[in-house]
């Protein structure tokens, strides 16, 4: 039998990776582009293609004959979204129609606003309040037409905010960065509201599950419910249990710092504009995932906490968990530099 082929836009993403390697393991031939394969074949395996998202001939001619594209790709940093995103999308879609092939997209809640908030259903209105969150429902509309004409069909999963092994430039790295033991925990949202927060190996597994299940409609949308924490103390109490110290400082990110940085640093000017999402509870609705799968795949937290501190090398050798006793005061750091790049589900 031939074996099944995909095409992923973003491989050496957090999302792109983790899907395009759980792919291979259940038996694709997994594609990918980048503008320097060279670079990245040794650490990342796959087919490597040469070429760029933003190149329309680069993206069918890697995907001539796949029957799947997986449109993890974004610009780094939430900077030029308005000349980016759109002709990436528009490339994979030329793609897909070229060949039957069905185009997979990880979501984002940027697509709601408030007449939507705080619990979201896959069916929810999308009337964003943000740039690019008029940018992703346009990326969606033009998905849709493209479903809807036949050409080919898609799938949309949407999460919350991701952490994993290879959740690099993630909110999750900025509340605990990478290559060392964290001496605290800046954490964005304020004590008493909720976040809602996805393991990366838990949202590819439901990615894949989904693309080779069957009955899926031609633009189908699916949202998962990860790991919630309600009042936006549960994330740090687990990294305090897989630190081994309920002691650790925790911090609020400066963000009135960041306000007046923002004239003059674009990223973090991109950054405020989503702070909206951690001023009050945001949380996408399962019932479509479970009635489909029966259930979503979930790792323990703290399994899925040590497994990411680990990977970033935040953790030297399993520590002692000691119970965690109270909430630490909050003080404010130094900022952080945030990279969002692979801010994709938030």
């Amino acid at each position: 039998m031939e074996r099944k082929t995909a095409l992923v836009l973003g491989a050496t993403g957090g999302i792109g990776g983790a899907v395009a390697r759980l792919m291979e393991q259940r038996g694709w031939q997994v594609r990918a582009l980048h503008r320097d394969p060279d670079s990245v074949v040794a650490k990342h395996g796959f087919d490597w293609r040469k070429g760029d998202a933003m190149v329309a001939s680069d993206v069918a001619t890697a995907a001539e004959g796949v029957s799947l594209i997986v449109h993890a790709v974004n610009p780094p940093g939430y900077r030029n979204w308005g000349k980016l995103v759109l002709p990436m999308i528009d490339n994979s879609i030329a793609a897909a129609r070229a060949n039957g092939a069905r185009i997979l997209l990880p979501g984002t809640v940027y697509n709601y606003g408030p007449d939507a908030f705080p619990d979201i259903a896959e069916d929810g209105p999308q009337h964003p309040q943000t740039r690019k969150g008029a940018i992703r429902v346009e990326m969606e509309c033009r998905l849709r037409a493209f479903a809807e004409s036949g050409a080919g069909t898609v799938l949309i999963v949407r999460a919350g905010d991701f952490f994993g092994a290879a959740a690099a430039s993630t909110w999750f790295s900025q509340i605990v960065p990478a290559g060392k033991r964290p001496t605290a925990i800046t954490y964005p949202g304020r004590r008493g509201v909720g976040h809602q927060w996805a393991y990366l190996p838990d949202v590819a597994e439901t990615m894949v599950r989904l693309i080779e299940a069957d009955g899926l409609d031609a633009f189908a949308t699916y949202h998962m419910q990860g790991v919630w924490d309600a009042d936006g103390t549960r994330m740090i109490d687990a990294l305090c249990r897989v630190l081994g110290d309920p002691a650790v400082a925790v911090r609020r990110t400066p963000w009135w710092m960041m306000r007046l940085a923002s004239p003059f640093v674009p990223t973090l000017r991109e950054v405020m504009e989503m702070k909206y999402l951690w001023d009050q509870p945001v949380r996408l609705s399962n019932d479509r995932l479970t009635a489909k799968l029966g259930t979503e795949p979930h790792t323990p937290l703290d399994v899925a906490v040590r497994e990411t501190l680990t990977a970033m090398g935040c953790l030297d050798a399993a520590p002692v968990v000691r119970p965690r006793e109270a909430m630490p005061s909050y003080v404010v750091p130094v900022p952080l530099p945030i990279d969002a790049a692979s801010v994709v589900t938030q």
